[in-house]
């Protein structure tokens, strides 16, 4: 699984209304059918075949379909179709128009490159990356989102100090509450960290009104559980959930049920006659942020994260999970500084 990049997914609910942007879909009748034919695919959750079709649109229209270029970078990405996802970004580049876009089609770009590059394990994309970053900042320099990806690129390569520069010049563009300002204030400490699969940095608030962050959990493991009420094997996995919570009640351990019920009344009244007493959240359905976040496409599918916010286990539909938690716990309780002795 590879995580949907957070800032990709904004980019795309984020870019202004412009020059660029009033091609939208295509214009062609061939590609217009196509386009539809495509919709059509994601609506029914076949997205290699919605893939395919946004790509044959484009083609259709001449490489002028950014509503379909949107899409190549989105699902190509999420598919691991890279070619299609940097061709969709190199096009977006080459029909942008003005700093602002001109400085977001690169960055879309980098992010792209940077995600390849950790996917195939290879620098080349990493510096390639690091070059997009530079053309969005030569293009519209009041860009601190470029400065967080440019940090987590020059970690990869090894860059420590510029790459805490980055994430210093980050943090002072961001008010204290963004998820990501936290996290990038971890990596300044610990460049490390920016080299690892850490899981998405987010923010919730649980039915109980507790607000919990992903980077505020650091020094406990986490266990993610996306589930819903409508979902048998759910139902079915959740006695294991329960008995995995007892067995570890006043560990290091916080478990987070993530819920993709639409009907909020039915979700609070389960988990009550249920006695689902660790945090509840709800997410809404497979296109909720948190789910998106996570790439998920079925349920059961838990994720165990470990004390630094490294993913290390994922599993969709029940499974035995207690020796790796066992294992991570211990590690976590390692890491919690020893108590001063009474005198």
């Amino acid at each position: 699984m590879r995580f949907l990049h957070l800032t990709l997914v904004m980019l795309f609910l984020l870019m202004p209304v412009s020059a660029q942007e009033k091609s939208g879909e295509p214009t062609d009748e061939k590609a217009r059918k196509t386009y539809a034919n495509a919709q059509k695919y994601l609506h029914d959750r076949n997205k290699p075949a919605a893939l395919d079709e946004f790509k044959k649109a484009d083609k259709q229209d001449g490489g002028h379909c950014l509503a379909c270029q949107k899409q190549m970078v989105k699902y190509g990405e999420e598919l691991g179709e890279w070619k299609t996802a940097e061709q969709g970004a190199e096009e977006i580049v080459a029909q942008a128009q003005g700093p602002k876009d001109t400085a977001l089609a690169h960055y879309q770009m980098a992010v792209v490159l940077m995600d390849e590059g950790m996917q195939k394990h290879k620098d080349d994309f990493f510096t390639r990356s690091h070059d997009e970053i530079g053309k969005a900042l030569a293009a519209f320099s009041n860009f601190p989102d470029a400065l967080f990806v440019d940090g987590r690129v020059l970690a990869q390569l090894k860059r420590d100090d510029e790459a805490k520069a980055c994430f210093e010049q980050f943090a002072k563009a961001k008010p204290a509450e963004d998820p990501n300002r936290v996290r990038a204030m971890r990596y300044i400490t610990r460049p490390e960290l920016a080299r690892a699969r850490m899981v998405p940095p987010f923010s919730i608030t649980t039915t109980d009104g507790q607000k919990i962050s992903m980077d505020e959990l650091q020094g406990k493991v986490v266990l993610l559980d996306f589930w819903a009420t409508w979902c048998v094997p759910c139902r079915e996995a959740l006695p294991h959930l329960q008995k995995v919570a007892k067995k570890f009640q006043g560990e290091p351990l916080v478990i987070l049920s993530v819920s993709l019920d639409s009907e909020e009344q039915k979700w609070k009244d389960f988990i009550v006659k249920n006695e689902m007493t660790w945090p509840q959240y709800r997410d809404g359905s497979f296109n909720g942020p948190v789910a998106k976040m996570f790439g998920v496409n079925a349920i059961p599918h838990t994720f165990t994260i470990d004390a630094d916010g490294v993913l290390q286990d994922e599993h969709i539909g029940d499974a035995s999970i207690e020796g790796k938690l066992k294992k991570l716990i211990a590690h976590a309780r390692e890491l919690q500084p020893a108590e001063t002795p009474l005198k």
